[in-house]
């Protein structure tokens, strides 16, 4: 017969070790060694900026230069950024508000689509955006000239 000390002693075990798996299975927000950054879920290499949700298009930018270039007549005017504003747009900061012009429907049905992205013309450039956050993905600077 199994004492009752050795019943609570075999409980405390498999609390423990349930708790110790569950545990595991947990992303590592908050641990000292994981610098508060979420785990990835995937294999990608530390400091990837990779991550299992999220994956940046690769864009062609070939190809939307040939497209651009073959439906010039379905372009808007385009003139010069103020400086200020021009030094405002870069890869991965917002979109400076009220500078961008939507392109024409017929124009974005030749362009390359990426889901969560949209093409927009500001001034001379044409840059990809992200359309919930705004942020600025890949630009084409001049190429409206």
């Amino acid at each position: 017969m199994i004492s009752k000390k050795r019943v609570a002693l075999l409980t405390g075990a498999l609390s423990l070790a349930l708790y110790a798996t569950v545990g595991a299975a947990q992303p590592n927000n908050g641990h000292p060694g994981n610098k508060g950054k979420a785990d990835r879920g995937d294999n990608s290499p530390p400091g990837s900026q990779q991550h299992y949700r999220y994956r940046e298009p690769a864009v062609d930018l070939g190809a939307v230069r040939i497209t651009l270039r073959d439906h010039r007549d379905l372009l808007a005017p385009a003139s010069s950024l103020p400086p200020g504003i021009q030094k405002n747009l870069a890869r991965g900061k917002p979109l400076p508000p009220g500078i961008a012009k939507n392109m024409d429907g017929r124009l974005l049905g030749q362009l390359p689509r990426y889901d969560g992205y949209e093409w927009k013309q500001i001034g001379r450039d044409v840059v990809l955006v992200a359309i919930a956050t705004g942020i600025v993905y890949e630009i084409l600077e001049n190429v409206l000239d």
